[in-house]
């Protein structure tokens, strides 16, 4: 059996319309898992699945920051026998800790640490009835190295990864795993975002924020969103079976600690 094969797993996608999330579950597709697609915008979830290897897929329309919604959505969650979770979701906006506003930590808080714990809870009882878990956080490599100008997010994200290390401890001994992948520059909307602010506040070119941010990089180029699928495929595959508890990141060595 090839031990990076998916067949037969049912994945959660969340943040599944695009970027790394989309990447995701088209990936896993093409390894014979069967995708439960999650996200806010209907068209985007349908394209997917024109686009999307396999059948059986499933997608549902919701605001992991609005928990009343998600609640909602629960129950059906809860029909399916689901093996692996990926919790992804858009990061805040940029700027400085010690200005914002409490109310900013609100709505992140929502929909990273509030939405990965309810989905968590709730397809918990299918993988261990199915002696195989694996829950993947996609967060930011700013878990070991604080980011500039992007205090809030920052806070959300460690907070993810303090979550995550001691569910991965509480969870290790059903055989399920709980690991964080971390993004660096990965080209998408987030990232194209950042840039933009950057530019508008150094007062340069989006072209020279990229070309600046392309030379922190040792590998010198943006990543692509299929990297980072792959390296959360890895992550939730059998071949990955004694692999907990970590921060792995896909950044193109720009991370400088251990």
């Amino acid at each position: 059996m090839n031990s990076w094969s998916l067949n037969g797993k049912t994945a959660v996608v969340c943040g599944a319309s695009g970027g790394i999330g989309k990447a995701t579950a088209l990936l896993f597709a093409e390894r014979g898992a069967k995708i439960i697609a999650l996200a806010r915008t209907e068209e985007k979830l349908k394209s997917l699945m024109n686009e999307i290897s396999g059948s059986g897929h499933k997608y549902f329309t919701v605001d992991l920051g609005d928990t009343e919604n998600l609640k909602k959505l629960l129950p059906q969650l809860q029909k399916e026998s689901v093996q692996i979770l990926i919790n992804n979701s858009g990061g805040p906006k940029g700027g400085p800790l010690h200005a914002a506003n409490i109310e900013e930590f609100e709505a992140p808080f929502k929909s990273h640490l509030h939405a990965a714990h309810l989905l968590v809870q709730t397809l918990l009882p299918s993988m261990k009835q199915s002696h195989y878990g694996r829950i993947l956080n996609v967060i930011s490599t700013s878990v070991k190295n604080p980011l500039p100008n992007l205090g809030v997010s920052n806070t959300v994200r460690g907070a993810m990864a303090s979550w995550s290390k001691t569910l991965a401890g509480e969870l290790a001994p059903f055989g399920i795993t709980v690991n964080n992948v971390l993004p660096g520059y990965i080209l998408t909307d987030r990232l194209t975002s950042l840039m933009d602010a950057s530019a508008k506040s150094s007062q340069t070119t989006l072209d020279q924020v990229e070309e600046n941010w392309k030379r922190s990089v040792p590998m010198g180029r943006i990543g692509e969103p299929k990297e980072m699928a792959e390296a959360i495929a890895f992550l939730a595959s059998p071949a990955a079976s004694y692999i907990t508890g970590i921060n792995l990141p896909v950044d193109g060595g720009r991370t400088p600690s251990l």
